[in-house]
């Protein structure tokens, strides 16, 4: 991400000004916990969509800064309330503010961050940008929610797949982008654009997470850990559809039942990669991200335009 760090060297420490000055509480304890969230942020990848879409169609400004904080805001929110519904005690490799604070806080700390982001748009009557990004969340309750609900009879097909992480991971990607480019635009037309840009760019980025499961890098998760949990994401959903019924009842018979078992989840995982539901997936998220390339291409700022793509490509390279 160099490229990217350098076109953004003067914008990236003014964003994490505001930011700090936007999480500030009068309660010692928010306080102590948003100085912990702040402190372990990760890459700040939502943050820079924000700021290099702004900078695609026009000068960085004081709306950017807010819709960059407002994306970041929202984005920690969910964070804290996911590790609250699977219990997670860990976050980025350290303790997660449920490990540390437990339900009950952290619910607060999460309706907290939600609360700051609609205020700091409110306040400053950034009424389209807080529309893009509360659909968003919208989307990524009802994609989460459809998961645990499809999971459930472990049979679903594809089409319902990218439903899902259109919904839980790509709509807040999506919003991010085309706010923006409506903060130094106010133009529909190339919000939108920058809209369904993100939207690709986001497909992308959950495909890869989803592959992960089936590595054996350190990414800060269990090998297997979808199977574990019982969701069914591309690879799996592949394989299931591409091979002999013996097979599939067992497969879905373990996921059922076997969940736990490490020898079968490798089991699982040793028979997605020899059908081939790691390539196809793979496959699939090239073509998300190479669509996402095709929208990016139709803007002329060339400097802008190959930071963003070192990032669009970096959600597909990445290692963790």
């Amino acid at each position: 991400m160099k490229l990217s760090l350098a076109i953004l060297r003067e914008e990236l420490p003014e964003f994490e000004k505001q930011f700090h000055e936007a999480v500030k509480s009068h309660v010692p304890l928010l306080n102590r916990i948003m100085r912990f969230l702040v402190n372990r942020k990760g890459k700040q990848l939502r943050p820079m969509f924000v700021l290099l879409s702004a900078k695609l169609c026009g000068p960085v400004n004081d709306t950017t800064y807010r819709a960059a904080s407002l994306v970041e805001l929202l984005h920690s929110a969910t964070l804290v309330h996911d590790d609250v519904v699977d219990e997670s005690l860990e976050r980025r490799g350290f303790f997660s503010t449920y490990a540390l604070w437990k339900s009950k806080v952290s619910v607060l700390v999460g309706d907290y961050l939600l609360a700051k982001g609609m205020l700091l748009s409110l306040d400053h009557d950034d009424y389209r940008i807080l529309k893009l990004l509360s659909n968003a969340i919208r989307q990524m309750s009802e994609g989460e929610l459809l998961q645990m609900e499809k999971s459930r009879s472990l049979n679903f097909e594809e089409a319902t797949y990218f439903e899902i992480i259109k919904g839980k991971t790509a709509s807040l990607l999506a919003s991010a982008c085309a706010s923006g480019a409506w903060s130094t635009t106010q133009n529909e037309t190339i919000t939108e654009k920058m809209r369904v840009f993100g939207e690709k760019v986001g497909m992308a980025f959950q495909i890869k997470d989803d592959l992960f499961d089936y590595g054996s890098e350190a990414i800060g998760k269990p090998t297997g850990n979808d199977i574990r949990e019982k969701k069914l994401t591309l690879p799996l959903i592949y394989t299931l559809q591409n091979t002999d019924t013996a097979t599939r009842r067992k497969l879905i018979y373990i996921i059922k039942n076997q969940n736990k078992d490490p020898q079968k989840v490798q089991e699982v995982i040793n028979v997605v990669k020899q059908t081939g539901g790691i390539s196809y997936t793979e496959k699939k998220m090239f073509s998300f991200r190479d669509e996402a390339l095709a929208v990016l291409h139709e803007f002329d700022n060339i400097e802008i335009r190959n930071g963003l793509e070192e990032l669009v490509r970096y959600t597909t390279d990445r290692k963790y």
